[in-house]
């Protein structure tokens, strides 16, 4: 998960090697090469995604997704498919026009020709023609997109469920959804009904049933309940979602965490911090990243570049300009050798080669067509 700094609706992106392909353009891309002999570990091939089954060499493409669902986005030339955890390609997108789609998520997947969004399924056809401005994923049955400059809901059917009001809007998350509208920011239920007036400077998606938002008077952060109560009163210069119990929080230039009763659980000693994953969080200190636990001991010293959240384990850092992958020791566990990588999911992770991206197990192996064939 990206680390983003988000004061109104301005984003730092705090751990650039780590983009999700450019999709939204999330990330700076790494421009070093890694040394000649990285090189020779990989022999660089054109991938036909109609023929990756019968591929031994290892696979990689012009752009790559984490996996998901079972399957992970992939684009060679200008084919964009999906492949298994095989290297197979399992989905084919049928219209050769998308030049990008997202994971799937309820089954749809966003997917995008020219300026425009619509919503493709698991066969790789259309379920919900190219119309929107903007579309998003799918969550809990309704999907926030963009028709002329305004935001609406729709269903899985591609039927208007919210019609189109809104200046901005987020997906439905702990049963409402952040809109904004008339400058300010509050939260709808599924009906449409205001659930929370809109009467917030900034407001963001519900995570562990608490809200981050920004009062209009001092302009501080807090965090409301679902029923639209105050639940940690606007103390802080910035906040962040919740996660694993505790939310990174800023005062002045240093963070620290709190607690859902918004205690102070890690002092603000932190220059900037990440939110807790698999128990360990991101955290910087003196220019360098390491971890911290949830008592705020540092339990990797800071030595890394950068550094992104742990993930079924591994966490990707960087180091000289490279990418690899630490355990919760801080021992490599794949060497740094990569010029851009994604995190670990469903046991693979996405890895940047010479501008080519392929897939890696938990010990290093590149996927071929082969893999567990």
């Amino acid at each position: 998960m990206m680390l983003t700094l988000k004061q109104g609706k301005a984003q730092l992106w705090a751990w650039v090697g780590l983009p999700l392909l450019g999709l939204t353009g999330c990330g700076l891309e790494m421009t070093e090469r890694y040394p000649d002999q990285a090189v020779s570990m990989v022999q660089f091939i054109e991938p036909n995604l109609q023929h990756l089954s019968l591929m031994t060499s290892p696979l990689l493409f012009d752009a790559a997704s984490d996996f998901s669902g079972g399957v992970a986005m992939v684009r060679a030339g200008e084919t964009v498919g999906y492949i298994d955890h095989n290297g197979s390609l399992v989905i084919s997108v049928a219209d050769q026009n998308v030049t990008v789609a997202t994971d799937f998520a309820e089954d749809l997947a966003v997917a995008r020709v020219g300026e425009y969004y619509g919503y493709i399924d698991r066969a790789g056809d259309w379920s919900i023609e190219v119309q929107f401005r903007q579309a998003k994923p799918f969550s809990e049955g309704l999907a926030a997109v963009q028709r002329g400059n305004q935001y609406g809901f729709i269903n899985r059917a591609g039927e208007w469920v919210i019609e189109p009001q809104f200046d901005l809007a987020e997906s439905f998350s702990n049963g409402l959804a952040m809109v904004k509208t008339g400058g300010l920011y509050g939260y709808v239920d599924p009906t449409g009904r205001q659930a929370i007036p809109a009467q917030y400077q900034d407001g963001w998606s519900f995570s562990e049933s608490l809200a981050v938002v920004k009062s209009r008077g001092d302009g501080q952060y807090g965090y409301l309940s679902r029923e639209g109560r105050v639940a940690i009163a606007p103390a802080y210069d910035g906040a962040f979602n919740f996660s694993e119990g505790l939310a990174r929080v800023r005062q002045g230039n240093k963070f620290g965490y709190i607690d859902a009763a918004g205690k102070t659980v890690i002092d603000f000693t932190l220059d900037f911090a990440a939110d807790f994953s698999e128990g360990l969080a991101v955290a910087l200190l003196d220019g360098k990243w390491g971890y911290v636990d949830t008592a705020g001991n540092v339990v990797i010293p800071p030595q890394f570049d950068y550094a992104a959240d742990f993930s079924e384990g591994l966490a990707a850092v960087q180091i000289d300009g490279l990418y690899g992958f630490i355990d919760k020791t801080g021992k490599w566990a794949i060497p740094p050798k990569f010029t851009n990588v994604g995190r670990f999911s469903e046991g693979h992770a996405r890895v940047q080669m010479d501008n080519r991206w392929g897939f890696i197990d938990p010990e290093g192996n590149l996927l071929t067509g082969a893999t567990s064939r």
